[in-house]
């Protein structure tokens, strides 16, 4: 017997919306299983039309408007740039002041003092007054929470380069670190990857401190409290724990900066020149350094602080790439038609593509769909046969896996990997071969990422020095790669996709990774995607593979506490704000993606038939509209998309256009497939 009962009278009726998409009415939501059906197939008729013809799907991938100050502060400092990208970039930081003044890292969050003052900045160097009511707004929000003193190291540096700040007062980021060999306990491999991009390159401006002037309206002198000269510039001590890490981290950084102070730097130019080729190397094969937003914009900046020219190859090829990350609006968009201009962060064409060939495969398009071949051979493509940075810590293995983006061979993930192996499983490639040794190399590749204790990380192995975040300059709280739940989860799952049990002592180590990880009320943490929605799903999921009991108490406290979270519209959501207070975990309004990730959770826990399912299919199909998409707009927000994946917990979250799409499209098919089997036993 169905979940959902049959009731033909109440299949909604569409209604058009502002933004282009046709949005269902409906008063009664009593839909039988072929409801479900016809919302399966015009999903993936939707998602069909999204692939680009050479195989590939790329979403949108949204972020804070943090980029786009930083833009036009990259420009205004270079002397470069289009100025009618900057005057759009300056219409997109508007869209997102919140009413207090400020702005948030995600929508409807709170303010930010990092990015406001990076706002504030922006619009001065645009030529904005300071007695302009949004900078007199932004103005008191800011003074009233600490002022520029307040703000991350990375912030205080870019200010520095224009005067703003001052270098000594700033952590030291000398180029020296590159110069440390792999068997230190600290080297530029015992850090995140992402950390690594973004450090290399500043540390090289670091060292030449780069110096322009600004004309004084153009200055932040107003936004430092009692004034910037009786300021405390310089990072407060832990008077509570006096010989504690961060103490201990301070005074080697004043010591740094004596030693500046003093030019005793015997292997400054070494260090500068090994920094230099380690960027180099790595603008190969890849569409720029680690082919991420501030990596790259902080190579551009080292370039020139090198001396390389406008007119040189690798700078142009650098600001290119860079470039290439803007979604340019000069008409405006269907949800808000202001002028806009704003960057992506990166872009994601391997993670979608992956995502959604894996969603059609599950959905019943056959094996041999010329786009689903298409799309594989794609994929295929991009596998990475070269050593990256990985293999400082795990040398001896061959190069395997994908990356996320269109190119960024240095830097294949262990998730992007096993995603694209799930998805290779739903496609007949014409040569089985090609595709047999793809997949054998990525998995014995992500074998050899296995962590010591049993789980997988991102981008690195064993890279969990936890010492490391008490850096100076480590206030963006990433310093390290730690193993995730959700990632061994989706490898659980691959793995099992081809053939590998509890059998294999390496499965089990990663089983017993994740329940010794489960929270005290049965959900787990999620990394990569917000928060314990994503990670309770993805476990779940992975646990199911492996064949874990879904008796087991475990599972089965999983389960109850996704259906307490449960909204009173049968939808699910968590907003960002979980990351920092965990008693707001699966808090905030129904989206798509995470009603998805919910269902999907309840009915790998063998949950097929509890009221909280059959309203969570409810809640998805009737938010789907007629044209086979959903919509994940924040209310009241100038057409911003929710975010629900993450960048870096605390710091930097992302809105992936297409998990409204692609996860919906799986959870229905998940559905149908579970009543079916129900209805086969029967």
């Amino acid at each position: 017997m169905n979940e959902i009962t049959s009731n033909p009278q109440a299949v909604p009726q569409p209604a058009k919306t502002a933004h282009g998409r046709t949005q269902p009415r409906f008063g009664r939501m009593d839909l039988g299983l072929e409801h479900v059906v016809a919302g399966i197939e015009r999903a993936k008729d939707w998602l069909l039309g999204l692939q680009h013809p050479d195989g590939y799907w790329c979403g949108e991938l949204e972020a804070d408007s943090m980029l786009e100050s930083d833009y036009i502060f990259m420009h205004k400092l270079l002397g470069t740039g289009d100025p009618g990208r900057m005057e759009r970039a300056v219409n997109e930081i508007l869209r997102h002041q919140n009413a207090d003044g400020g702005w948030s890292i995600y929508p409807n969050g709170p303010s930010n003092i990092s990015l406001g003052v990076k706002a504030y900045f922006a619009l001065k160097l645009m030529g904005w007054s300071k007695d302009h009511p949004v900078l007199v707004k932004a103005r008191k929000w800011i003074l009233a929470n600490g002022g520029v003193v307040e703000v991350n190291t990375f912030t205080k540096i870019y200010l520095c380069f224009m005067g703003q700040y001052e270098y000594d007062a700033v952590p030291a980021v000398p180029p020296e670190l590159i110069l440390f060999p792999n068997w230190f306990y600290f080297n530029i491999y015992e850090i995140s990857a992402w950390s690594r991009a973004i450090v290399v390159p500043l540390s090289i401006a670091y060292a030449k401190k780069p110096f322009k002037k600004v004309a004084p309206d153009q200055g932040i002198e107003e936004l430092f409290v009692g004034g910037r000269a009786n300021a405390n510039l310089h990072l407060r001590w832990d008077k509570k724990r006096l010989f504690g890490w961060r103490n201990v981290m301070l005074a080697f950084d004043r010591m740094a900066h004596w030693l500046e102070m003093v030019h005793i730097r015997p292997l400054r130019a070494l260090s500068i020149k090994r920094a230099e080729k380690w960027l180099l190397e790595r603008f190969e094969m890849s569409d720029g350094l680690g082919a991420i937003y501030p990596a790259m914009m902080n190579a551009i900046i080292a370039l020139r602080c090198l001396g390389y020219t406008n007119d040189d190859p690798q700078f142009i090829r650098a600001m290119d790439e860079f470039e290439r990350l803007g979604l340019d609006f000069p008409n405006g968009e269907p949800d808000y038609p202001t002028p806009t201009f704003r960057m992506q962060p990166c872009v994601s064409p391997v993670w979608d593509t992956a995502q959604a060939v894996f969603a059609l495969g599950e959905a019943g398009l056959d094996k041999n769909d010329p786009r689903m071949i298409k799309a594989a051979g794609w994929m295929l493509d991009k596998e990475v046969r070269h050593r990256g940075d990985w293999a400082n810590n795990v040398p001896n293995v061959e190069p395997g896996g994908w990356y996320f983006e269109f190119n960024n061979e240095f830097y294949p993930d262990v998730d992007d990997s096993a995603q694209v192996l799930m998805a290779l499983k739903c496609v007949e490639h014409p040569s089985q071969k090609l595709q047999h040794g793809a997949s054998t190399r990525a998995i014995d590749w992500i074998f050899a990422m296995q962590c010591r204790n049993g789980g997988w990380a991102s981008f690195d192995k064993d890279n969990t020095k936890k010492i490391f975040e008490y850096i100076p300059f480590a206030d963006h709280n990433a310093m390290i790669d730690p193993p995730t739940v959700d990632i061994t989860g989706r490898i659980l799952e691959m793995l099992a996709s081809y053939g590998y049990t509890r059998r294999d002592k390496r499965v089990e180590a990663g089983v017993q990774f994740i329940l010794r990880e489960q929270e005290s009320d049965g959900s787990w943490f999620g990394r990569w995607g917000v928060n314990y929605l994503y990670g309770t799903f993805l476990v779940l999921r992975g646990l199911e593979a492996m064949g874990y009991w879904n008796h087991e108490p475990a599972i089965q406290q999983a389960a109850e506490w996704i259906r307490m979270m449960q909204n009173n519209d049968g939808g699910w959501g968590e907003s960002c704000g979980s990351y920092d207070d965990a008693l707001q975990k699966a808090i905030g309004p129904s989206t798509p993606s995470q009603t998805a990730w919910a269902v999907l959770g309840l009915l790998a826990a063998g949950d097929t038939r509890s009221d909280s399912v059959a309203k969570g299919i409810r809640w998805l199909v009737s938010k789907q509209a007629e044209n086979g998409s959903w919509d994940e707009s924040a209310a009241g927000r100038n057409g911003e998309a929710v975010y629900t994946g993450t960048g870096f917990p605390r710091v930097f979250y992302l809105a992936y256009h297409l998990y409204r799409d692609y996860f919906p499209l799986l959870a229905l098919t998940t559905y149908k497939k579970a009543m079916e089997r129900e209805a086969e036993a029967a």
